[in-house]
């Protein structure tokens, strides 16, 4: 019984802990392929230009175990970026004072989402379908699509400098994704957003309030994906109105490859890092063997189609468990 049990807590640390696997065999394919792949300057090149993916992907996550999906965060990170960027070079505000903007109008793009999510009663796809035009718009009318240049030192300081060698943007990344574990395991509230997704109905049944935790989890994708805006346009200097646009579908990818379910309900902060990350090597070691960026889109689709279609598999698979145990029960 003692062996069984034993055998039983391997199989789920290996399950656990697959996708590290896969991140390690990805490394050791490219270091095979090309071996300047594996230096330190090239591995810490991967996760400062990936910060803001993963910090993003976070947001997102939020979102889909919440039983949402959110399709604005491009155009939420371009028109973030345009307005912190706007308040330093147009209004000449403090730094400080411009990040503080751009975390409000990231937090309020998202709240804006949910509020019409629940008010409107709409699929959230659709309206952030919707949103997502409107932002663009927005971002594209406040810059006249022109690009936004000369950003002071000390803002670019938060994507390009260091602190005691390591990347600023990488220990934002790691505080972002520490404090985001703790909220959805640690506390109620991250509690009341796997219950949402996991069944609406029942958390409502239950005294949740469903509405409030759905503007909330909108609210806190927002917030983190302005975090990643600022992370970008601090990391390049610069930024248009073009920046941003495409990001929700990487992060998409990232939360399903990380575990985060599309039904909603489940997932883990720290295997939606990993996923993003995944998505980073694969795209710089394409480049590192000569692979330009339209097979890369190819292989992120393919790893997404791959990602829904196992979590598909996966849900099928537990839902035939349980009527089996349902109908043993019965007889």
């Amino acid at each position: 019984m003692r062996n069984e049990s034993w055998n039983q807590k391997l199989v789920k640390v290996v399950k656990e802990l697959t996708l590290v696997f896969v991140l390690l065999l990805l490394t050791l394919l490219f270091y095979a392929f090309e071996p300047k792949f594996m230096t330190l300057e090239n591995i810490k090149n991967i996760l400062v230009q990936n910060a803001y993916i993963v910090v993003a992907s976070i947001g997102m996550a939020f979102v889909i175990i919440g039983g949402g999906i959110d399709l604005s965060i491009g155009y939420q990170i371009s028109l973030v970026g345009v307005v912190t960027t706007i308040s330093m070079q147009w209004y000449h505000l403090p730094v400080w004072i411009c990040v503080l903007i751009g975390l409000i109008t990231g937090t309020l793009l998202g709240s804006i989402n949910g509020i019409l999510s629940v008010r409107l009663r709409v699929h959230p796809m659709v309206v952030t379908l919707a949103t997502m035009a409107i932002y663009q718009g927005i971002s594209y009318i406040i810059t006249n699509s022109n690009s936004i240049y000369g950003l002071p030192d000390s803002f670019k300081f938060i994507g390009q400098g260091k602190v005691a060698n390591i990347p600023l943007s990488i220990i934002i990344m790691l505080v972002v994704l520490i404090l985001a574990s703790l909220f959805l395991s640690k506390t109620y509230p991250g509690r009341y957003v796997y219950a949402l997704g996991g069944n609406a109905e029942a958390a409502r049944l239950a005294g949740i309030n469903t509405s409030a935790m759905r503007v909330l989890t909108f609210a806190v994708c927002g917030f983190f994906v302005a975090i990643a805006a600022i992370l970008l346009v601090a990391r390049s200097g610069s930024t248009n109105s073009s920046v941003g646009a495409g990001t929700e579908f990487t992060c998409i990818t990232a939360a399903v490859l990380g575990g985060v379910s599309m039904a909603g309900g489940e997932g883990k902060v720290w295997k939606v890092c990993i996923g993003a990350i995944i998505l980073g090597i694969l795209s710089n070691g394409m480049q590192f063997i000569g692979l330009g960026v339209y097979p890369q889109y190819i292989a992120k689709g393919v790893i997404l189609m791959a990602a829904i279609s196992f979590d598909t598999y996966q849900k099928a698979a537990k839902k035939e468990k349980r009527s089996l145990v349902v109908e043993k029960a019965s007889v």
